[in-house]
């Protein structure tokens, strides 16, 4: 099973691009941990400062792994988590169906 994690950006007006050149930064190493399974950020074309991250980890573990990861660290809580509105986030498990 996996561990799934939905989460959702919004950025303060005219802090778009911090937190976009943040995603383009990050996505790549962070589909590069070990744990991890999927990593895609995505944006509505109608709501350019909300952003959408879906993510899916072996485990809690890794989660928690990439939180701590350097590029995490640097890029969304040094990068754009200080620029964001509002930060949601909701965790699921995925079913073996």
């Amino acid at each position: 099973m996996g561990y799934v994690v939905r989460a959702v950006w919004t950025a303060n007006e005219g802090s778009e691009e911090i937190v976009l050149d943040a995603l383009r930064e990050l996505a790549p190493p962070s589909r590069e941990e070990p744990g991890n399974q999927f990593y895609q950020a995505y944006q509505d074309p109608e709501q350019p400062r909300v952003f959408h991250l879906f993510e899916i980890y072996d485990d809690e573990e890794a989660y928690k792994a990439h939180g701590e990861s350097e590029h995490f660290q640097r890029l969304a809580f040094g990068k754009a988590i200080p620029v964001l509105e509002k930060r949601e986030r909701a965790f699921f498990q995925t079913l073996d169906v």
